[in-house]
């Protein structure tokens, strides 16, 4: 198994960067173009989910750890921050926290498992797993 860990700013201007990276992760791990897209989406949808929705700010940071084992992809987004102190200048979404409920749907939709989770703190976790 190989693991790839990112600690990215709360930023919404960030997650491009987070789509590009899992994008050539999950080729490289031999996903096809239509799983690849599915695994863009799938995480950008949950990077919004535990940085943004809910909060008055975003986060100021949160994790990704990818790990990429023969015929499947875990991903793994967690909110890291000890608050969600950054403003928002300009949401990502239109109706936070209200999208949120559609990005949980898409989630669901385009990988085969996944796990939300939040913490005592109230921190989110959520785990997808994509299988070739």
């Amino acid at each position: 198994m190989d693991t790839i860990k990112f600690l990215i700013p709360g930023k919404p201007e960030y997650l491009t960067m987070v789509r590009l990276a899992i994008s050539s992760i999950a080729a490289t791990a031999g996903f096809d173009v239509e799983a690849v897209d599915d695994l863009k989406n799938a995480v950008s949808e949950a990077c919004k989910n535990v940085s943004c929705h809910g909060f008055e700010g975003f986060s100021e940071h949160y994790e990704v750890d990818v790990d990429v084992d023969p015929g499947s992809i875990s991903i793994t987004v967690r909110d890291a921050c000890s608050e969600h102190s950054l403003k928002k200048v300009a949401a990502p979404c239109r109706q936070c926290p209200q999208e949120g409920d559609l990005g949980v749907f898409v989630i669901e939709s385009l990988v085969n498992d996944v796990k939300f989770s939040k913490d005592p703190m109230g921190h989110k976790t959520i785990t997808m797993v994509k299988r070739v």
